[in-house]
């Protein structure tokens, strides 16, 4: 956490939930494929946990994160390639005719 607390932006005198619990609820919520309302209480209120994920994600927090951590770890052994997806269901591509 010491590595990655100096990518997240600086808080505006206002008192907030701790970046480390929110941090953890992103990581949980995203790793379980949950609804934002579902993450546990602990975390912090869902709210906030969406609305930081948004704002870091536009800010590009998480890409900054990525990069520092990546760039410690030097050059890979091995490269993986996930080949996973994701399929729209049936009523989601109908959706763009109708809207026209």
């Amino acid at each position: 956490m010491r590595r990655i607390e100096p990518c997240f932006p600086l808080s505006h005198g206002i008192p907030r939930v701790d970046d480390r619990w929110i941090v953890s609820g992103i990581i949980f919520v995203i790793r379980n494929g949950l609804r934002w309302r579902d993450a546990p209480p602990a975390y912090g209120p869902h709210k906030t946990i969406y609305n930081r994920f948004i704002r870091w994600s536009r800010l590009g927090v998480f890409n900054r994160i990525f990069a520092k951590l990546a760039a410690k770890g030097g050059k890979p052994d091995r490269l993986m390639i996930d080949g996973t997806h994701l399929k729209a269901h049936r009523t989601e591509a109908s959706l763009l005719k109708r809207a026209s």
